[in-house]
């Protein structure tokens, strides 16, 4: 019986350019986030907040395992292999913003999603993400030092 052979660990100084990768492109995304939003655009807001929240937790799983990120888009599934140790309510924010994945990615959803997105119910999940990511940010900046 052939075993999966486990991926190799990268050296430190691909892990850090690694690193660096998936938080440089979080930032930028968090900040198109911020202008979909303002614009009214509170779905495809919504979505970037989706992206914004997976890159961070890619880097931080990158960070961990010292392997490349996996092609995941469940963030759940991202904070386990980040071993990040999240609270209750931040990781069921977690299952439930992986939602805005799937429901901006299929047409039969897409619809149903864009109604549900006034701008009350966006502005609320964006300063739960907005919070979320600062953590996340805080969370690296420690582990640096």
């Amino acid at each position: 019986m052939n075993k999966a052979k486990k991926p190799d660990k990268m050296k430190q100084e691909d892990v850090n350019k690694a690193v660096d990768y998936w938080f440089v492109i979080a930032e930028h995304d968090y900040k198109t986030m911020i202008a979909l939003f303002k614009s009214k655009r509170y779905s495809d807001s919504l979505f970037f907040g989706h992206i914004v929240l997976e890159k961070m937790l890619k880097g931080l799983t990158v960070k961990k395992t010292k392997e490349d990120a996996p092609y995941s888009h469940n963030l759940v599934r991202l904070n386990e292999l980040a071993e990040l140790n999240l609270s209750k309510e931040e990781t069921d924010l977690l299952f439930e913003i992986n939602e805005f994945n799937i429901r901006t990615r299929y047409p039969e959803d897409k619809l149903k999603f864009y109604k549900m997105c006034t701008k009350e119910y966006a502005k609320s999940y964006l300063n739960k993400i907005d919070n979320l990511y600062k953590k996340l940010c805080q969370k690296l900046k420690r582990e640096k030092k």
